[in-house]
């Protein structure tokens, strides 16, 4: 396919990668999944037969969440090395970046030729805003230059506030996730934990504060977590109050 026909067709191929990531179901995906389907349906949509990635920067840290294939991997690596770049610009700024043609860009020269040493002659870098203290960027590797026109440019900034959605929700559904696993084993860690003090309590006539200390021996001489040792005592009734190695 010419490079004008992939232009004249972006405009339908986006509504369609639009209509697929927009029912994008979350519940059944996991954040890698998600972002798979991003980096293959931009893919689909933008012309110059190019690879893409996405890039998240999270507290300083530039990482590459997903890629297409090894092109749009060893080109953000070579910006992450460096420290500047298309994409990390694009994610720190918000910013649109674009290279038009790597032979005779000024901003990032010796990225730029090392691009074009990869076999990428142009690239589009779209921020994806996540969520506070995490951003990222959409980048896509064309092979040649000048891959990107009007019309491509557009569809990139129409697909990218579907991504960014896609990509805050399923983070906002993880922490929440997370933070309620979390939660719950802590909740069930703290109730084994009252149930083994208020045995060693009854057994042993200790008070509350004595009681845990004397869990927390017992972990210590074990090398096992206190929550280990408390589900023992309220499971088998077993506990080493004095290492003797007796109930």
């Amino acid at each position: 396919m010419s490079t004008a026909e992939g232009h004249a067709r972006t405009p339908d191929r986006a509504a369609e990668a639009l209509e697929r990531l927009g029912t994008l179901p979350l519940r059944e995906h996991s954040m890698q999944s998600v972002l798979e389907t991003v980096v293959q349906l931009a893919k689909q949509v933008l012309p110059g037969e190019p690879e893409c990635s996405i890039s998240l920067l999270e507290n300083d840290r530039a990482s590459t969440a997903v890629s297409t294939g090894r092109l749009a991997t060893e080109l953000d690596e070579s910006q992450y090395g460096r420290g500047y770049g298309p994409c990390l610009h694009a994610a720190a700024t918000g910013e649109l970046t674009e290279i038009p043609d790597a032979r005779t860009d000024q901003r990032w020269p010796d990225y730029a030729r090392s691009a074009w040493e990869h076999g990428s002659g142009s690239s589009l870098s779209v921020p994806l805003p996540v969520a506070e203290g995490v951003a990222g960027a959409l980048n896509t590797y064309a092979r040649e230059p000048y891959a990107f026109d009007e019309h491509a440019r557009a569809a990139a900034q129409r697909f990218a506030p579907y991504a960014a959605v896609a990509l805050s929700n399923m983070h906002a559904y993880e922490s929440a996730r997370d933070l309620a696993g979390n939660l719950e084993a802590a909740l069930q860690s703290r109730a084994v934990i009252d149930q083994a003090k208020g045995i060693l309590m009854e057994r042993y006539k200790l008070t509350a504060d004595q009681a845990f200390q004397a869990l927390v021996q017992v972990s210590m001489r074990r090398n096992r977590k206190v929550r280990l040792v408390a589900e023992e005592l309220v499971l088998t009734g077993a506990f080493d109050l004095d290492g003797s190695g007796t109930a």
